[in-house]
Parts: structure tokens; C-alpha cells; sequence
């Protein structure tokens, strides 16, 4: 067992999740980056989706009642074709490619946070776009989030149906990206064994995360980290 990879591995999913818990999103961004230290993109993604998992089963169970069941369906056979194609880029392309494509989703995303519509109007067929990108970048980057936020809030509008629902369309996204990731030979056994030592790591930062989210001034860490993901972002692309 490599220290070097546990410590990076540790680090990454401690500072992933615990901003995951505090402000709801980034996990991925923030995690991926410090992944890429000592990683390829395709292990990166592989340990990031495994604790996306168990972070989904939690999720779910929890707030099972309030998911609603039609947006789901709607958005689940987009996101499985997008999840398929993101992972077969993901397989195939060059990681240099990559992480500067990652570098601007990730700049892109900032832009969307501080200035993207509320309240953004998706017919049918939009939503079903929306869908596939999500997706496409969930299976690619791990990171589809900010387009489902697009679609769901579209259909959805009470604030605890959006998060419910939006924790119930990930949890879906992640179901098809595990076994596609294991057919194209993304995640292995190895992984998954790895994993097993920071789960510790995982439930701290979750914990730690919840407590915090009670007493911090959320707008101002929100603030904080758009700064951090521009920096992250702006590393990656030069």
C-alpha cells in the first residue's frame, strides 16, 4: 500500500466532501484537482465516483419520500447515453486534453454560479439535452451537477423537492457510472479496496461538514470557494 496515495487520496476526499456537505456542490471540483497531484484522470475519477456511491445510499434513504419520481424517469435515459459517452471519451482521449477541457468546465461553472438565469425555461426536448451533458460531463468528470441544477430546477420548485430530487438524479447518474466505469476498465478491484481505508476520511468529512454548515456564514464561504475553483481551474488549463 503506497502512504503517498492514501495521503492524497485522504486529502482529496476530506476537502471534496466536507465542502459537498457545507454548501451542497464542488465536490467533484474541488476534489479532482488535488487527485491530478499524483493521478491520472481516469484513477481520479474512478475514486471519486466510488465515494460518490456511498455517499448516495445515505442520500437517498434519507430523503427518499421528498424525491420526485417523474423528474427521474425523465432525466434517466438522457443520463445513462451521456454517462456511456462520457466514459468512452474518458477511456479514450489523451489526459492532457482533459485536464485543460476540465480546467475550463470548471472556470465555466464559476461563470454559471455568479451569473447564470434563475429561472431558465426548458421544453421537453431541452430538458433531455440538459440530461445527456449532465451525463456526459458526470461520466467524463464526475461533475454533471450544474447542468442537472438547469433541468431540475426548470420542473421543480419547492427548495426541500429540488435538493431530494437533485440528490435522487446523482444517485442515478452514479448507479450507471460505477458498472460503466468497471466495463471500460476505468475502475478495478484495486480501487475499491483502496477506498476502503479513507472511508474513515469520508464519514469525518461529512461530519465535520454538517456540524460547520450550522455556525459558518455560508454566502462568504460560497465566495471563498468560487475563488478557490478559479484558481484550480486557471492551474489546470496552463
Amino acid at each position: 500500500m503506497d502512504p503517498e496515495l492514501l495521503i492524497l487520496l485522504g486529502t482529496a476526499i476530506f476537502c471534496g466532501f466536507f465542502v459537498q456537505t457545507v454548501v451542497g456542490f464542488a465536490g467533484s471540483l474541488i476534489a479532482l484537482p488535488i487527485l491530478l497531484i499524483g493521478l491520472n484522470l481516469p484513477d481520479a475519477i474512478a475514486y471519486i465516483s466510488i465515494f460518490y456511491l456511498f455517499s448516495s445510499v445515505f442520500l437517498v434513504y434519507k430523503e427518499w419520500k421528498n424525491i420526485d419520481r417523474n423528474v427521474i424517469m425523465r432525466l434517466g435515459w438522457a443520463s445513462a447515453i451521456g454517462v456511456i459517452l462520457g466514459i468512452v471519451v474518458l477511456t479514450y482521449s489523451k489526459p492532457v486534453l482533459l485536464k485543460k477541457a476540465l480546467g475550463v468546465f470548471i472556470l465555466l461553472y464559476v461563470v454559471y454560479v455568479i451569473f447564470g438565469k434563475k429561472n431558465l425555461k426548458l421544453g421537453k426536448k431541452r430538458t433531455a439535452f440538459f440530461g445527456i451533458m449532465g451525463g456526459f460531463f458526470a461520466g467524463i468528470f464526475s461533475t454533471g451537477g450544474p447542468l442537472y441544477v438547469i433541468a431540475v430546477k426548470n420542473t421543480v420548485e419547492e427548495a426541500k423537492i429540488f435538493r431530494a430530487t437533485m440528490i435522487g438524479v446523482l444517485a442515478v447518474v452514479t448507479a450507471v457510472r460505477i458498472p460503466s466505469l468497471a466495463v471500460g476498465g476505468v475502475l478495478t478491484l484495486s480501487h475499491i479496496k483502496i477506498s476502503l481505508f479513507i472511508l474513515p476520511v469520508f464519514f469525518l468529512a461529512q461530519f465535520l461538514g454538517g456540524r460547520l454548515f450550522l455556525k459558518i456564514n455560508e454566502e462568504l464561504f460560497k465566495k471563498v470557494l468560487l475563488v478557490l475553483l478559479c484558481l484550480s481551474g486557471t492551474a489546470l488549463i496552463f
